[in-house]
Order: C-alpha cells, then sequence, then structure tokens
C-alpha cells in the first residue's frame, strides 16, 4: 500500500490544512470499506442535497443522524432479539452499520425522515452573505485622488 506524505503541502500553502486532510484520509481508507448499506447521494437543486439510505428492516428508534462538525454520522443499533423463525433464505441484513459523510463548508442537515425502507436525509449549503460575491462599484473623482505635498518657491 502506498503512503503519501502532504507535510510539504502544509509548508507552501495557508488556510488548506482541511484539502490536505481530507486527501490524506481517502487515499489511507482501508480499500476494503463495507458498502453496507447501499446509499443515493442526489442533487436536488444548486444548494440542496439529498441522502437516501436502505435501511430495511430498522425502525425510526434503531436510527441514529447527528452532524458533527463537517461530518454526517448515521448509525444503526438493534436490539438482539431470539427470532424463533425459520429461514431458508435471510437476503434482508438488518446488522449494526455507522456509514459517514464528510460535509462541505457551510452545509447543514435540514431534516431527515424513514420512508418505505428508506432513511431520506436532506442537507442545504447555506453560503453567508459575508462570502458570497459582491460587485464593487468604482467611483469617479476626487475621493480616490491624493493629494500632492505643497512645493516650496
Amino acid at each position: 500500500m502506498r503512503t503519501y506524505d502532504f507535510s510539504p503541502l502544509y509548508r507552501a500553502t495557508v488556510g488548506f490544512d482541511r484539502v490536505a486532510d481530507m486527501l490524506d484520509r481517502v487515499l489511507t481508507q482501508d480499500a476494503g470499506q463495507t458498502t453496507y448499506p447501499p446509499y443515493n447521494i442526489e442533487k436536488l437543486d444548486d444548494h440542496a442535497y439529498r441522502i437516501s439510505v436502505a435501511v430495511a428492516g430498522f425502525s425510526d428508534a434503531d436510527l441514529t443522524v447527528e452532524q458533527r462538525q463537517h461530518e454526517l454520522v448515521i448509525a444503526a443499533r438493534r436490539e438482539k432479539v431470539e427470532d424463533k423463525r425459520t429461514y431458508l433464505h435471510r437476503g434482508i441484513a438488518t446488522r449494526a452499520f455507522e456509514k459517514r459523510f464528510h460535509l462541505a463548508d457551510h452545509v447543514r442537515v435540514t431534516g431527515a425522515e424513514a420512508v418505505h425502507g428508506m432513511l431520506h436525509i436532506d442537507l442545504v449549503r447555506e453560503v453567508p452573505e459575508a462570502l458570497k460575491p459582491r460587485r464593487i462599484e468604482i467611483g469617479a473623482g476626487s475621493a480616490a485622488a491624493i493629494e500632492a505635498p505643497p512645493t516650496e518657491a
């Protein structure tokens, strides 16, 4: 397995620590990471997103959704109940899981609902007014002029 050293990147940049951390995290993740449960990520419009996770067999009480800083954590825990049924085939997995999604700046969770075995989590990106582009009017006149020092005669 290859490892990359991003320390030279820290010396040449200011404020991009999170980018280097994200690259480091992506490159060092275990290749055998589980794909359970399956999920979709949709872009609803320019600033709205939805994550849909297949959670068949879990009730609302079994599921937790938390936003921690720039991370969304979806987890399911199920109490071990003795099942007296005999399955000929058991294809619906109801094992515990924890799914993590890294969120961009200014993205927050607006709601979550479980419908027909799917957990839908709505997200919105809200850029603060101070960070939005704004047009600067170019003025003419003496406001921008610099007074010259008086000359001696």
